[in-house]
This record gives structure tokens, sequence and C-alpha cells, in this order.
């Protein structure tokens, strides 16, 4: 690893946390939003910075003096043993860093893996997770994808797959996180890169998005492709109560964006 005192991932997605921060020995700090009310049983350990407070919640500020939770994790002296944690699959396991710095920095080897046929496309599920029926389908998407095929996520949709282990291309990890929300930068980054390696649009690329949305700030991503000309986007696990027939008709006519189905029908329309 290439820092030390990263220990790893703790937690899966933002719905799950008031069952998961419930137990655990140490403070949580928040840096960016998707808080729940905190329940009494962990709020005095939750502690906030940046963009995201909540009342009666300790706040760290500009200075960025983090002594109060250093103090709070040292009090609370964390689990006496180690222990084993699981993804939802029941991976033990996960592998995360691959911004755009990290991707572009191997780009000679993803641009010779596509040119050789060993890479025949490029996956991007990612997006919010809930707990409506129905998210699953990204799991499963992910399982079924090809195996000269990469997966690229991010946000907290990653959790339903992340775990996973979908083997290398190349030396290449066939699943690449990106990280969280914030970081769909670093996927039309990395899109962008290889459109200009191929000399071609990013909609010419064999790669496609299938991205799940919950609330506003995915829809400000969202908004983003569409301003970027990204087409063929499938959404899911239903679509924003806000698009009503007309918008959804200018959407399909524009962007042809269309609602996921089930996932042998859409790798199948994918993948042609």
């Amino acid at each position: 690893k290439k820092y030390a005192h990263l220990k790893g991932n703790f937690g899966t997605a933002w719905q799950n946390q008031q069952k998961e921060f419930a137990n655990i020995p140490a403070p949580i700090l928040f840096t960016t939003n998707c808080l729940m009310p905190p329940k009494a049983s962990y709020a005095d350990r939750v502690f906030t910075t940046e963009v995201v407070s909540y009342p009666e919640i300790v706040h760290i500020g500009e200075d960025k003096d983090f002594t109060p939770v250093i103090e709070k994790a040292l009090a609370i002296g964390g689990y006496p043993t180690d222990m084993r944690f699981t993804g939802i699959n029941g991976g033990e396991k996960v592998l995360t860093g691959f911004a755009h710095n990290t991707v572009l920095s191997v780009a000679d080897t993803v641009i010779s893996a596509v040119k050789s046929g060993a890479i025949k496309h490029f996956f991007l599920v990612g997006g919010c997770d809930g707990a409506k029926p129905g998210r699953n389908y990204y799991t499963e998407f992910v399982k079924q994808t090809p195996p000269d095929s990469i997966v690229l996520t991010l946000a907290c949709g990653k959790y339903r797959f992340n775990d996973l282990d979908l083997g290398t291309i190349g030396g290449l990890p066939r699943l690449m996180d990106m990280g969280q929300c914030n970081d769909a930068y670093s996927a039309i980054k990395v899109a962008v890169a290889l459109a200009e390696a191929f000399g071609c649009g990013v909609n010419d690329l064999p790669l496609s998005m299938v991205l799940s949305w919950y609330e506003q700030k995915a829809v400000c991503i969202l908004l983003t492709l569409l301003h970027l000309g990204i087409k063929n986007i499938l959404l899911g696990p239903s679509l924003p109560a806000f698009v009503s027939p007309n918008v959804l008709n200018f959407l399909v006519e524009k962007f042809n964006i269309a609602p996921i189905s089930t996932p042998e029908e859409d790798l199948n329309k994918l993948l042609g």
C-alpha cells in the first residue's frame, strides 16, 4: 500500500451508516455530504469538516486542527482484537485509488490492450446507492460483464459490487474504483483522454455508462455529462421524479438516454 496509515475500508453506502456506526469503537469524520442524523449510540463520536456540519456535532474548521478526533480515537481505543469485515458479496478486499492520474499513468498499457483486442469494452457503472429495491441490478450487471472488459466505478453505488474479484487484463484490474461521487471528474478526464488518444469523440469510444441516481448531486453530475454531449447513458433504477414526459422525450431524442431493463438485455444491447 502507498499509505501505511490507511488501514482499510469500513462500511458500505450512506443509507447503512446508522446501523454500521452504532458499535464501532472509533471516531467518525464526515468530509462531504450524505450524513444522516446521528443516533445517540454514536453521536458523541461524530465529527464534521469542510462543507458538512450538523447541530451539536463538533466541527473541524479551516485550521484543520484534528486534535478532538485524535483524542477521541485514543480514548476509545479501537477494537481489542483484529476484526474481520466483508463487503456485500462476502469479499474481504477492496482495491481503490484509480483516479484519473493513476489511470492515465498507465494510459499506454490501456491503449495497447485496446488496440490488441485484449480490452474490447469499458463500462462506467456508478452513482448513488439507496434502499429502494432494484439496485441489485448493478451487482448482477457487473458480475455478467465479459472478461475482456474493464469496469470503472465511483460513488456509493460501487458498494454493491466493489468487493467482487473480476480478475485482471494484462496486469490491469478489471474493476477500477475511481472514488466517491465528486470524483466523477476523474471519469470524465479518463474518457476525454482516451478519446484524444484514439482520435475520436467520447461517444465513439467502446464505453458504456450505466448510472444509478438518488438525489440532487447525482442530477448535477448527470447534467454535467449532458452538457459535455455524452449520449447513450442507461439510468436507473427509476427515473428522477422531475422527469416529465416532455423532459424524457427531449432527453431520449437529443441524448438517447434510456432506463435500465435487465442486466442480460442491457449487456446484449450495449455490446451489440
